[in-house]
């Protein structure tokens, strides 16, 4: 059986180990460049994966990441910043990965075959929840299992993998084939195919924040200020869409109990807090559209 694009050995590695430190590099950069033009071909189904992400959000439905391997280390990375990028609620973003989260360095790979807690995570899944299932080799175990049980749970399924044809697209709603090519490294698909990945899922989350009022003008309005640098941002980016000084922005912020849209629709002539969450919920959570209603 031929070998999958992410086992095949990359047409430059031949005397890799031989060559100047800087060589190396160039071909690694190259590798990693190539990785990230692959996501460029599934714009179309990323689209489609941020919006169900949204709906289910919208409508109450929690998120669900799982992945083996460096796939679930990539999905760890974007299920963990949800809540204090677009103010998520956390008890609704669920991440399950093969063996659990690694204590230390080790990684062990055999978790990655462990059907059953994948079927245990999986039926945890209810209508109107979305699974973010990840592989690179698009065939592993762990993940394969996972997406079947989600789906026949009721949940949409979004599947990423780096191999056309990949067995997990069987189990998919919505399929996301990030063809990369073989890595530097051969098989190292922490590399290659987990850029891709990683550069997949920020993407997706980041539409998602946008379609839930989360984004203005490239800024994250339903940042969860929980530190002196995040409370300053709060603060900059409120004085920054009314046009006004910092200490009126810090004012309208306290007012508003730390929610930068509440402050700056406060800002903006709302009469009273109460008022402004009104705008917002007659909104959907969108800023523009609520300052268009004052």
């Amino acid at each position: 059986m031929a070998p999958t694009a992410t086992e095949q050995m990359h047409d430059r590695a031949m005397g890799l180990d031989a060559r100047a430190p800087h060589e190396i590099l160039s071909i690694l950069l190259t590798g990693q460049q190539a990785a990230v033009l692959a996501v460029q071909t599934a714009l179309p189904q990323i689209s489609d994966a941020a919006k169900a992400m949204a709906d289910a959000y919208r409508n109450g439905g929690t998120l669900i990441y799982g992945a083996a391997g460096s796939s679930g280390l990539m999905a760890l990375a974007d299920a963990a910043e949800l809540a204090g990028t677009y103010g998520t609620d956390p008890a609704r973003v669920r991440f399950h990965m093969a063996g659990g989260v690694p204590q230390n360095s080790e990684m062990p790979g055999d978790t990655e075959d462990d059907q059953t807690s994948a079927e245990a995570a999986g039926k945890a899944a209810r209508p109107g929840d979305v699974a973010i299932i990840l592989t690179a080799r698009g065939s592993t175990p762990y993940a394969l299992t996972l997406a079947s049980t989600a789906r026949a749970a009721g949940a949409t399924t979004i599947c990423i993998a780096n191999n056309p044809g990949a067995a997990i697209f069987d189990h998919s709603d919505i399929a996301i084939c990030l063809p990369t090519p073989p890595e530097v490294i051969a098989g190292s698909t922490r590399m290659g195919a987990g850029t891709a990945q990683k550069v997949t899922l920020n993407m997706m989350s980041t539409l998602m924040g946008v379609h839930l009022g989360g984004v203005h003008d490239g800024m994250m309005v339903n940042v969860r200020a929980d530190n002196a640098k995040l409370r300053a941002r709060a603060a900059g980016m409120v004085a920054q869409i009314t046009e006004t000084s910092a200490t009126e922005a810090a004012r309208y912020l306290d007012s508003a109990g730390g929610s930068v849209k509440q402050a700056v629709l406060l800002a903006k002539g709302a009469p009273t807090l109460a008022a402004a969450t009104a705008l917002l919920t007659e909104s959907n959570d969108q800023l523009r559209a609520a300052l268009a209603r004052l």
